[in-house]
């Protein structure tokens, strides 16, 4: 994430708009070819993929039955060292 995200504020954010556990989708833009690497910090979850219209890039989007606000916002972090991962 980025540094200047506020990871207290998100996960209160999260807490006050669900009741964990809680289905919560994942999207992630990545560079073609990243792709492995989104569906790795899932990976016993389906991956919906859609590649932009020039091939650069693919959108990314995963359902996962998360148990807590702290595990979503692992994942983001998890994600976040992906080179060129764009979280939305």
């Amino acid at each position: 994430m980025e540094k200047n995200f506020d990871t207290v504020a998100f996960k209160e954010r999260l807490e006050d708009q669900n009741s964990f556990p809680a289905l919560y989708m994942f999207k992630f833009i990545v560079p073609n070819g990243k792709e492995s690497e989104i569906a790795a910090l899932l990976p016993n979850n389906e991956m919906k993929v859609k590649t932009s219209s020039k091939g650069n890039y693919v959108s990314a989007t995963i359902k996962a039955m998360m148990p807590d606000s702290q595990s979503i916002i692992d994942v983001y972090e998890k994600a976040a060292k992906i080179e060129g991962v764009i979280s939305l």
